[in-house]
C-alpha cells in the first residue's frame, strides 16, 4: 500500500510537469493559429499548420513506442521535451529577423514534433509501470486534465497576451516551460526505466511484437480502427472551429470562447478523478460519443457566442468519458512489457483519422463548402435559411456534418460484439 501511495505521487509530480508543457504548448498552437488566419484568411493554411504539427509525431510514434520498451522512459522523455523547443526557437528567430513565411512556421512545427514524439508512448507506458490497475481510471482522468490545460488554460491567456503583445511572447513562454517539464520528469528517478528483456532482439522483432499485441486481439484492432473513424469527425471541429469563429469575432473572444468549451473537459476530467469508472465502459464510451457528436452539431449551427460557448463546453465534457473508456479497454487487454511498443502502434492507427480530417478538412472549407454558402451560393437558399450564409457559414455547416456522422459511427460501434468482449477482461482486472 505504501508503495503504491509512493508511486501515485511519483506519477502526479510527473503528471505536474506535463500540465505545465501542455499550458506552454497550448499558448504557441493559439498564437500560430490565430497569426496564420489572419496573414492568410485561410482555414486550409491553418489546416497546413496542424497537419505538419502532428503527422511527424504520429508517423514516428512505434518507433518511439519500441525505444520506450528498451531504454530508459526517463531519458525519452527528457529528450522529447527538451528538443522539441528546437523547432520553436527557429520560428522565434524568423519572426526576430522579420515577419516570418508560411514555409518557415512549416519547418518549426515539424521540427518540434519529430521530437515530441518520443514523449507520448514513454509518458503512457510510464504511467502503466508506477500505477496499479485499480489507479488507471483515476490517473486517465488526471492525465486528460493535463492534456485540456492547452484548451482550458491556454487560449484565454493567449487571448489577452495577443492583445498588449505579439506571438513572440508566447513562443517565449512556451520555450522556458520546457525546463520545468524536464526538472519535474528528472526528479521522478524510480519506477521509469524500461524492464529489460531477458533475451535481446532485433528492432523489428520489438515492433513486430507490438504489432502482434495490438492484432492478436480483434477486439482491440476493431477498437482501434472505429476510434480512428471517430478522429476523423473530431478532427474537422479541432481545425476549423477557430476559423469560424474569427470570421465574426476577434483573438481575445475567441480565447475567451475556447476556454469556456474546454472547461467542459476539466469538469468532467475531474469527476472520472475523483469517482472513477468501474464498469460499463463500452456503454460509456457509445453514449458519450452519440452525445458528442449532437454538441458538435450545435457547435457549428449558427455564429452565436452563447450557443458556440454551451455546445463547446457540452461537446468537450463528453471527451474525457470516451478517452477514458478507451484507454480502459485497450489497457487492460495488452501485456505490461508490450504497452510502449503497443501504444505507439495504437496512436498510429487511430489518428490516422486525424491526418485524413487536417488534409482534407481546410480545403473543403475553403473551396466548397464556403462558395456553396455564400450569399447567392447554391445552399443559400435551402440550408443558409437555417445555418446562415456568410464566409464562416461552409465552415460551419461541415461541422454539423461531422457532427451528424460522429452520432452514427457511435450507434455502429455500441453494436459490434468485438468490442463488447473487451469489457470481460476489464471486469476481470477490476475484481482480480
Amino acid at each position: 500500500m505504501n508503495n503504491s501511495k509512493k508511486s501515485f505521487k511519483k506519477f502526479l509530480l510527473l503528471w505536474s510537469g506535463q500540465l505545465i508543457s501542455g499550458i506552454g504548448s497550448g499558448l504557441t498552437s493559439f498564437g500560430l493559429g490565430v497569426y496564420v488566419f489572419e496573414q492568410t484568411g485561410k482555414a486550409s493554411a491553418m489546416a497546413l499548420v496542424i497537419l505538419l504539427a502532428f503527422l511527424p509525431s504520429l508517423l514516428l510514434s512505434p518507433v518511439a513506442g519500441v525505444f520506450a520498451d528498451l531504454y530508459d522512459r526517463r531519458l525519452l522523455m527528457v529528450l522529447g521535451d527538451s528538443l522539441s523547443a528546437v523547432g520553436l526557437v527557429f520560428i522565434l528567430i524568423c519572426m526576430l529577423r522579420g515577419e516570418v513565411q508560411l514555409w518557415q512556421i512549416c519547418v518549426g512545427v515539424t521540427i518540434s514534433s519529430v521530437f515530441a514524439s518520443l514523449l507520448e508512448p514513454a509518458y503512457k507506458a510510464t504511467v502503466t509501470d508506477l500505477l496499479t490497475e485499480e489507479q488507471y481510471t483515476k490517473a486517465s482522468g488526471l492525465v486528460q486534465v493535463a492534456g485540456s490545460a492547452k484548451y482550458l488554460i491556454s487560449p484565454i491567456i493567449a487571448g489577452f497576451l495577443l492583445t498588449v503583445w505579439d506571438i513572440k511572447l508566447l513562443l517565449v513562454i512556451d520555450i522556458f516551460t520546457f525546463f520545468v517539464t524536464v526538472t519535474a520528469t528528472l526528479a521522478v528517478r524510480s519506477g521509469l526505466a524500461s524492464k529489460k528483456c531477458e533475451q535481446a532482439k532485433t528492432f523489428i522483432g520489438e515492433f513486430k511484437d507490438g504489432w502482434g499485441a495490438v492484432c492478436g486481439n480483434r477486439g482491440v484492432l476493431v477498437l482501434v480502427i472505429m476510434t480512428s473513424v471517430i478522429t476523423f469527425f473530431l478532427g474537422f471541429i479541432q481545425t476549423l472551429s477557430m476559423p469560424m469563429i474569427l470570421v465574426f469575432s476577434d483573438s481575445s473572444v475567441l480565447g475567451t470562447v475556447e476556454t469556456i468549451a474546454a472547461s467542459g473537459m476539466l469538469v468532467s476530467s475531474l469527476i472520472i478523478g475523483i469517482l472513477s469508472i468501474k464498469r460499463g465502459f463500452v456503454k460509456i464510451l457509445t453514449v458519450s460519443l452519440f452525445c458528442a457528436g449532437l454538441f458538435m452539431a450545435a457547435f457549428g449551427l449558427r455564429e452565436n457566442i452563447v450557443l458556440i460557448s454551451v455546445s463547446g463546453f457540452l461537446f468537450f465534457a463528453m471527451l474525457p468519458f470516451a478517452n477514458t473508456s478507451l484507454d480502459f479497454l485497450i489497457r487492460t487487454n495488452i501485456e505490461n512489457e508490450l504497452q510502449g511498443r503497443a501504444w505507439g502502434l495504437v496512436g498510429v492507427i487511430s489518428q490516422l483519422g486525424f491526418v485524413a480530417a487536417y488534409a482534407l478538412s481546410g480545403v473543403l472549407a475553403d473551396y466548397v463548402f464556403t462558395p456553396l454558402l455564400l450569399e447567392g451560393g447554391m445552399f443559400a437558399d435551402s440550408v443558409g435559411m437555417i445555418i446562415g450564409t456568410g464566409s464562416g457559414r461552409g465552415t460551419g455547416f461541415l461541422i454539423v456534418i461531422a457532427g451528424v456522422l460522429l452520432c452514427v459511427t457511435s450507434v455502429i460501434l455500441y453494436n459490434l460484439k468485438s468490442v463488447k468482449n473487451l469489457e470481460i477482461r476489464g471486469d476481470l482486472c477490476i475484481t482480480g
